[in-house]
């Protein structure tokens, strides 16, 4: 009989280096945390610097030391990314990510479980249902269904061919699209994200499926056009089938009158989805009850923990009303996956509810942050960077060189106007589109962008528990000393 013996590979750490490895980047990361805020945003670095920074241009041929190897992989990230943790990083929308979250990432890495199949990821598959429950419950929908998934591209996504299933009136996954009588064609404001440019063309549609609807002077969907669009191509002999609805859209923050929308799609029977991707969270909030109203008739939302949770990148989710449109859409059953249970319905295989079969367990540092904070946590952070977002607005408004222009949710848009010299609407958006450039380059203030009725605009999303009234003020200091250089600079 053969000896049992430990193979000998180059992958294996023994348990005391294991532990003084982890134990050093423990530390490490904790330090970085301690720091953050006195290190810059970003680094002015270009991309052929940074690769001049790794250690080997070829793939090694020998094994190297891995405590060496974590030692130097630490040192380049924490000294030559840009940190969106930093608290004035107000640019796009991704989170300071909570530090129980990285903890929770390092747990679901060792244990590894394949969260696409309950016998392959029991206790996983049961903390992800319980975390989908609880945001759903979070934001007002209880009783919802739902998976985790990368983002919002991918939640969106799995709403437009749960949509595309429920209103079709073929059976699409035998005969495909070309067995249609009529072209499907779907409804979303021009402030929607670029995810649904994707889905246009990626599941066959085409970009001319999709109906531009104009906005309203706030951002928001025009209803009155989004009916006639919707009549117009009725009498055409077309098929709507999708009504897609803004919960804080990434330029503005607006919020389209949900309620309204779901008494449009309901009258033409059309499939309502929502883009909660960003704002969703703050449906939570009690006082903007009246502003979410009609989330609840929905049939999918998206929402991003990743973004307004503070969940460490990726994690997305998608819910929908009933969980069957899912199982519709994306359930196969090859000879080679042998899942079936004896639980029945109490039984999970989340490969039947989106586009992965291999899943890594994205809802741990969900779940685990709900835990910390709990509702009553959440709801104080989120109501915190409103509040920053309103600041940043006023004191923008009351500079004498600043125009406040939009502010939703927990995203202010502003532009610089010097007052010391005259300047026509394209020479200030140059001058604010020079300026952004600087900021995100010079390391202090990391700001992004936005186009509002023609002008273009320095925006701030605010989804940081870092963020202070302090750094809201020191920013407006750094941005107009920014801008007066710039236009010293042009003189």
């Amino acid at each position: 009989m053969a000896k049992n013996t430990d193979r000998t590979h180059k992958l294996k750490i023994e348990s005391d280096e294991f532990r003084k490895i982890g134990h050093e980047l423990i530390n490490s990361i904790a330090d970085f945390y301690e720091t953050i805020t006195e290190r810059p945003v970003t680094t002015s670095e270009s991309a052929l610097d940074l690769a001049s920074l790794l250690t080997s241009q070829n793939l090694p041929e020998a094994g190297t030391n891995p405590a060496e190897l974590v030692k130097n992989a630490r040192k380049l990230l924490i000294e030559h990314s840009l940190h969106n943790g930093h608290p004035k990083f107000m640019g796009f929308i991704t989170s300071s990510p909570a530090q129980i979250g990285a903890l929770a990432d390092l747990l679901a890495a060792a244990v590894n479980p394949n969260v696409g199949a309950n016998i392959l990821s029991p206790m996983a598959t049961a903390i992800e249902k319980q975390t989908v429950q609880w945001l759903a419950e979070f934001i007002g929908v209880p009783g919802w269904s739902g998976l985790l998934v990368s983002g919002g591209n991918f939640a969106n996504f799995t709403g437009f061919l749960a949509a595309r299933t429920a209103k079709s009136s073929h059976d699409l996954k035998e005969k495909g699209l070309q067995s249609l009588p009529a072209p499907m064609v779907f409804y979303c404001s021009t402030a929607t994200h670029t995810w649904i440019e994707k889905a246009a063309f990626l599941f066959g549609h085409g970009k001319n499926a999709i109906r531009w609807i104009e906005c309203d002077t706030d951002n928001t969907m025009n209803r009155q056009k989004l009916e006639m669009t919707i009549i117009e191509d009725i009498s055409k002999g077309l098929q709507p089938f999708l009504l897609i609805g803004n919960a804080g859209d990434v330029s503005t923050g607006a919020v389209d009158d949900l309620n309204a929308l779901s008494v449009i799609a309901r009258k033409y029977d059309l499939w309502f989805h929502v883009d909660g991707a960003y704002g969703a969270p703050a449906a939570s909030l009690p006082e903007f009850h009246q502003l979410f109203r009609g989330l609840e008739y929905a049939d999918s939302i998206a929402i991003d923990p990743h973004k307004w949770l503070y969940a460490p990148l990726e994690a997305g989710c998608v819910l929908v009303k009933d969980q069957q449109h899912l199982l519709k859409t994306f359930s196969s059953h090859p000879v080679y996956y042998n899942f079936e249970e004896s639980d029945g319905d109490n039984v999970l295989n989340y490969y039947e509810f989106g586009f992965q079969n291999s899943r890594c367990f994205r809802a741990l540092k969900v779940w685990l942050a709900l835990q910390q904070a709990g509702r009553e946590g959440y709801r104080q952070l989120i109501r915190e960077d409103i509040a920053l977002a309103e600041q940043l607005y006023h004191e923008a408004e009351q500079h004498p060189d600043l125009q406040a222009i939009t502010h939703n949710l927990s995203i202010t848009t502003f532009q610089y106007v010097p007052k010391s010299v005259s300047l026509d609407r394209e020479d200030v958006n140059q001058l604010n589109k020079q300026l952004v450039e600087v900021l995100q380059k010079g390391g202090e203030l990391f700001l992004s962008d936005a186009v509002i009725l023609g002008r273009y605009c320095l925006r701030a999303c605010i989804v940081n528990y870092r963020t202070t009234p302090k750094d809201i003020t020191e920013s407006i200091d750094i941005i107009v000393r920014e801008g007066e250089r710039l236009l010293s600079a042009m003189k």
